[in-house]
């Protein structure tokens, strides 16, 4: 029963956002020219979006948070606006938290720590934080608040029931990328709810990351953390965003801090391949030595070495305007679905590339607005963004919003490029190929290449040479004409409703029957002509691996 409640309250809340967008392509959903919006409008409704977001509860203002950074699935103002949603919600009792904390450790607090705030630090979504003494050191204490994992279960159930009949009726990229974040974020939360987990995240970031770096995180304690549970020694510090003061008298400058955190998260992601997947001011101090220390480990991602080369390859390749390289990626990347032609990246590519070219000689104020039609460009075109650009993109705008925090005419380009100079050895040695391996591999391509050509043009000589279909291809026209015949069947089923009507009029004489075989018969008319074509199809293939496995909760 509680799940057709909370199923009806989400489809209540969220379907008229959905109709909505429907009709900004299609007035008719399925059918008709967009509808015209002001920009007042989508902003006023970007607006009601983030609000009914933030009343649906954790589930939905967690996955909010990283579809914040989705531009292939969301337009602007839509990013802006549920970007701004705060993970933040009104405290448990902490009755009911404590009663959490002495299940999972099995003693009463008081015999546990020194003493225990009941007053929390913070309430996040999924978890709350009490701060405590333990053998005489501060401490934090995190717990998982109670009901959340079935709460998150239930409203993924939900989620994925919905993108069901999305990918029902609406198949096309957009809600394909969605039913990807779902499912992906269906995998992270489950970590993140996991605190043992958190606790070897932080484990392996101290190995990546020792004492005299200048980065750390919190120490944990490992005798009392568990699943449900995370202990760790408290850091005090500033926040990113409230530095100023210690930038004006000295005691820390402005550049160096910069630059220390944009090479933590450049290392991160480009060298050690474990990146921290939850960036935001909240989660980042500034001890009072000087140390950046990041909080909250929940939600990690691991960028796997062929990633980080197809990265750094892409950069490379926009750098010299190769478009073929750059589509090459995208497609190896999973950027681009296989089905959609290469003609058409190409224009995309293309665009980004003009784009670009106008970034180079802009000012700072055109800056945003050409971000902005980059964007525009992955909402417009076929392209699905990996989970491990989405990171790299939240993580930019991090730094790009804490340096402009501090400074107007921030220059964040300028600075990833002085830390990648200064990084650039190690860069190149963990991604790119030795030059005499990179040599010989290209010699050994160029050879096969030349062996394949000879083969190709004796075949030819010999008139031995056969072209062959590819299976998909033969499928697809398959497929059409599957569609097809279905499209003939319900025309002839149509006149065959209006002939065997007039028969049985002559017959009987009964005008209804007529005027409802004859209505009838025009309704499938209408159908066979505007019934779009994927309707015509067997619907569960569209839908066919979205749900989440439920032995996962």
């Amino acid at each position: 029963m509680r799940r057709w409640f909370r199923s009806a309250r989400v489809f209540t809340r969220l379907t008229p956002y959905m109709l909505a967008f429907l009709r900004d392509r299609r007035r008719f959903i399925l059918v008709g020219s967009p509808v015209r919006r002001s920009e007042a409008h989508h902003q006023k409704r970007a607006d009601r979006l983030a609000d009914t977001v933030a009343d649906l509860g954790p589930t939905f203002i967690k996955l909010a948070q990283i579809l914040s950074a989705r531009a292939d699935i969301f337009p602007e103002p839509y990013l802006s606006a549920i970007s701004r949603l705060q993970d933040q919600v009104p405290p448990d009792d902490p009755d009911t938290v404590i009663a959490v904390l002495e299940e999972s450790l099995g003693s009463p607090v008081g015999e546990v720590f020194d003493d225990f705030d009941r007053e929390p630090l913070a309430a996040a979504s999924l978890g709350q934080v009490h701060a405590a003494t333990l053998d005489g050191r501060e401490v934090v204490v995190k717990v998982l608040r109670p009901g959340v994992e079935e709460l998150v279960a239930l409203d993924l159930d939900v989620s994925f029931r919905l993108l069901f009949w999305l990918n029902i009726l609406f198949p096309n990229h957009h809600v394909r990328a969605l039913t990807n974040v779902v499912r992906e974020f269906s995998v992270k939360v489950r970590e993140e709810m996991d605190f043992a987990q958190e606790a070897d995240h932080i484990r392996r970031f101290q190995g990546f990351f020792p004492a005299s770096s200048g980065v750390r995180a919190p120490r944990v304690v490992e005798n009392l953390t568990r699943r449900r549970v995370l202990v760790m020694h408290r850091e005090r510090g500033t926040k990113v965003t409230e530095l100023q003061s210690r930038f004006d008298s000295g005691d820390l400058r402005f550049d160096d801090f910069m630059e220390r955190l944009t090479g933590a998260y450049l290392r991160m992601m480009l060298l050690d391949g474990f990146l921290h997947a939850d960036p935001h001011p909240g989660n980042l101090l500034v001890a009072e030595n000087g140390d950046i220390v990041i909080l909250d480990w929940g939600m990690v991602l691991d960028v796997p070495r062929w990633t980080r080369e197809a990265i750094l390859n892409i950069a490379l390749a926009v750098e010299r305007e190769d478009l073929d390289a750059i589509i090459n990626e995208m497609y190896g990347m999973g950027m681009i679905s296989p089905e959609v032609s290469r003609g058409e990246i190409r224009e995309a590519a293309t665009e980004i590339m003009r784009i670009m070219e106008r970034a180079r000689d802009s000012n700072r104020e055109r800056i945003q607005e050409i971000v902005q039609e980059i964007f525009d460009t992955f909402y417009t075109w076929p392209l699905m963004l990996p989970q491990e650009l989405v990171y790299f993109f939240r993580t930019s705008a991090l730094l790009e919003g804490v340096g402009l925090t501090y400074r107007p005419n921030f220059d964040g380009l300028g600075l990833v490029r002085r830390v990648v100079r200064g990084a650039r050895d190690e860069i190149l040695e963990n991604t790119v190929k030795e030059p005499v391996a990179f040599a010989k591999d290209l010699l050994a391509e160029a050879n096969t290449v030349l062996r394949s050509l000879r083969e190709l043009l004796t075949r030819a000589e010999r008139e031995e040479l056969r072209v062959r279909v590819h299976p998909r291809d033969i499928q697809g026209q398959e497929r059409f004409v599957h569609l097809q015949a279905r499209r003939l069947l319900f025309a002839i089923f149509a006149t065959a409703t209006a002939v065997i009507s007039a028969i049985v009029y002559v017959a009987i004489r009964n005008v209804w029957v007529l005027l409802a075989g004859l209505a009838l018969s025009l309704f499938l008319f209408v159908v066979t002509v505007f019934i779009p074509t994927h309707l015509l199809e067997n619907p569960l293939r569209h839908a066919r691996g979205i749900r989440p496995d439920s032995r996962r909760y």
